[in-house]
Formats: C-alpha cells, structure tokens, sequence
C-alpha cells in the first residue's frame, strides 16, 4: 500500500494528510471561511469540498486568509453528477477552480458513478485535465469494485482514491482491501456516522478508557487503518480543535478489537441513485 509519511503534524498517504476537514453543509458564507482558516491555522493540511456543497468560494476565501501558504494546503473538490459528461467536466472543473482561487488542484473526484456517468467519457476528461496540468490527482467517490476495476483500465492516470462514507459501523473492510490490493487510498466522509458512534457503548468505553471524545475514538480506529484518511466534517473551532486530537490518540489491540466486534451495522447516506441500489 501507499507508503506513510511524517509531514508536520499529519501522516500523509502519498502526499495527502490523513486527517482532513470535511465541508459538507458549511454553507453560511463567513461561517465557512472561518472554520476553513482556523482549522489551517490549527495544523490541518487537507481540506475537502465539492461542486455540489455550494461552499467552493467560501473554501478558498478560508485557505486564502489563513497563514498558510496554499502549497502547503492538500485541496480536494469533486464534480457533481450532473456534470459528468465530458466537456461538462472540463467546464466545471475549470469553473471549480475559479471559486477556489486556485491555479490547480491536488485532488479531483468523480462524485457519484451515477446520472450523467460515462466511464469513457468521463474518465476521459479527467485524463485530459490531469494531463494539462491543473488537476494533480484522479480520485473516485462512492465507487464499488466493479466501478474501480473499470475506472483503472480506462483511465491513464491512476486512481490516486476513492472517498466513501466509513466508520465503525460501516467499516468498508472489502474496499479496504482492494485498495490494498490495488493502490488506491480510503478516504472516509461521514466518519462519525452523523453523530451515531457517540451512542455506541463499545466506543464509549474505549473514550472513557483513554479520557477522549468518542470522535476522537472512532477516527483514531480509522486512521490506524492502512491506507485509509479520514475528513470529518466540523464548522466550530471546538469540534474542529476535538477532531484533531485524534492524531495524538494511540488504540490499543484490545480497543481495536472492541470496535471491530461492534454489531451494529449502519449506512447513512443511502440515495436512490447509488450503485448499490
């Protein structure tokens, strides 16, 4: 798998910080652009939007106003599925990057394999701004085994990752695995499963054990994973601050195990148009 390295006070997996901050319904314009700056100038390095959460510009208002140098910044966006024909990609993309305020960007996803999703097509497109230049990394979202294999055989650049929801209760071990198998990096949304892992009593134990935050503990777990980042998404500098501290948290074999015996099984994001439905 990827190889870890020690950057600062994130590992990253080929150059992307493992944990990251999630923007998903930071919509409030000033509301976004803070918790953007304050979670950079807190030490976070990765940060996570897309097309579809409306937020593009606020993200780059944030990263531009925070004391970090935007080439320190890992910046991800994804493209909605309405946009996935081919010269819509390219349009939007470059739209995307004028929101941000960027001349590139580290990473760029396909949202869903849904909708408007042509392998061909799409995949095409992605080559063709990875090829110019203003896109670093192709990553994937929501994507089954089936949609990566396809996506690896068509595609020139690799499948740098594919972004799926992932947490205690949806652990994701077969996508795991083949991303082991594969090189293709987890990045796990939806984390803390909106907030239902602070209700698992096996997670609350291993809290109390270690005087942590659930969150902390649930995104510890994961980022013991091999080849898996996590981005939680968080608007207030106290979730923001908390969710950081997982980076500090050290599990145990015994916590570990705990948490993979949990029963409870759960998916949180479940629309019509998903590929497993």
């Amino acid at each position: 798998m990827a190889q870890r390295e020690e950057h600062g006070d994130a590992s990253t997996l080929d150059g992307m910080p493992r944990l990251g901050l999630g923007t998903w319904q930071n919509t409030d314009p000033q509301a976004c652009v803070d918790s953007v700056r304050r979670a950079l100038e807190m030490g976070y390095r990765h940060v996570d939007t897309a097309q579809a959460y409306d937020n593009e510009e606020y993200v780059g208002e944030g990263i531009a106003e925070a004391d970090v140098d935007r080439d320190d910044v890992f910046l991800a966006t994804k493209v909605w599925i309405d946009n996935l024909a081919h010269d819509d990609v390219i349009e939007t993309a470059k739209a995307s990057l004028d929101r941000l305020g960027v001349d590139s960007l580290d990473l760029l996803y396909v949202h869903w394999p849904a909708r408007e999703y042509d392998a061909e097509e799409t995949l095409a497109a992605f080559d063709e701004l990875h090829d110019e230049g203003l896109v670093e990394r192709v990553g994937v979202s929501n994507f089954e085994p089936r949609h990566l294999d396809e996506a690896r055989e068509i595609l020139d650049a690799p499948v740098f990752a594919n972004q799926v929801e992932m947490h205690p209760l949806l652990p994701q071990d077969e996508l795991v695995e083949y991303g082991r198998e594969h090189d293709v990096n987890l990045v796990a949304y939806s984390p803390l499963a909106r907030g239902k892992v602070f209700d698992v009593p096996e997670i609350r134990e291993v809290a109390e054990k270690h005087d942590a935050s659930p969150a902390q503990v649930s995104l510890a777990w994961l980022l013991q994973r091999d080849g898996v980042a996590v981005i939680p998404k968080a608007s207030s500098e106290d979730h923001i601050r908390d969710n950081f501290g997982a980076l500090d948290l050290d599990l145990d074999d015994e916590d570990v195990e705990k948490i993979e015996n949990i029963d409870e099984r759960g998916r949180q994001v479940d629309p019509g148009f998903a590929p497993w439905n």
